[in-house]
């Protein structure tokens, strides 16, 4: 096989959660332009729209799904409308995400649980659902993990960040748990690490803090809009089919100092 065929993604099924924006909305548009028919879900119906003309726009062809992954039953009917328009999915993308900084001291039950729920619990129940009606049965598919470089270190930078720190640890050892345990149905599961990239979510941290994070990474650079692409790509397709349980940290070096 080529190396450009070991890359090639046409026709595949892609989900992303968190799709609408931010991180998500860029590794939508790397699948769709190897070629992947993509489904993204979000919270919100309007932010879905302006995705879904985005995308369409790139010609990729785009499902649109409302979920809310803070609850759990609302999962199995998100699979159900991918598999209706799609078929089967292929390559499931866990990126939906929450943070909350508080000092641990004070840090609110609520908030803990709402980091837990999304960044931990949803990722499993999800993969749980695809997997055993979509993955299993067929033998093969992809599964990435966003994490973090949080869930690589305690802290730093001032940041009071317990619950997502240790959610995005937890997300990296879930990784490793789900790809020994599935490997024998010959399915990847691999996670993402990325750095500081300016989203939504981390807009008012980065508006205090991005000259120390600069300083403090090797590049000197934040991520940009382009710098998850290639992670995505390769870890979705076969390229990465001998790679399974490991996380690929996109930094710009930032924890390895």
């Amino acid at each position: 096989m080529s190396v450009k065929k070991l890359f090639e993604l046409t026709g595949q099924v892609a989900l992303v959660t968190g799709g609408s924006r931010g991180l998500g909305l860029q590794i939508a548009e790397a699948l769709g332009e190897m070629g992947c028919i993509v489904a993204i879900s979000a919270r919100k119906a309007e932010e879905l729209r302006s995705a879904k003309v985005h995308l369409e726009a790139q010609g990729i062809r785009v499902l649109t799904c409302v979920c809310d992954l803070q609850k759990p039953d609302q999962i199995p009917a998100l699979v159900d409308a991918v598999i209706a328009g799609l078929g089967n999915i292929d390559i499931l993308v866990n990126n939906a995400g929450a943070t909350w900084g508080a000092p641990a001291e004070e840090y609110p039950d609520e908030a803990w649980n709402k980091v837990m729920n999304l960044n931990v619990s949803a990722p499993f129940f999800l993969a749980r659902e695809v997997g055993r009606r979509c993955m299993i049965p067929r033998r093969r598919g992809k599964i990435i993990n966003i994490a973090s470089v949080a869930g690589l270190k305690a802290g730093g930078l001032g940041m009071h960040t317990i619950a997502y720190n240790t959610s995005k640890a937890a997300a990296i050892h879930f990784t490793r748990a789900l790809a020994a345990e599935w490997g024998r149905f010959d399915i990847n599961v691999n996670a993402i690490c990325p750095g500081f990239f300016p989203t939504k979510m981390s807009a008012g941290l980065l508006a205090q803090i991005s000259g120390e994070v600069i300083a403090h990474t090797p590049l000197g650079r934040l991520g940009g809009e382009e710098d998850l692409k290639g992670a995505v790509v390769y870890l979705a397709s076969q390229a990465s089919r001998h790679v399974t349980g490991q996380y690929l940290a996109v930094d710009g070096g930032s924890s390895i100092v």
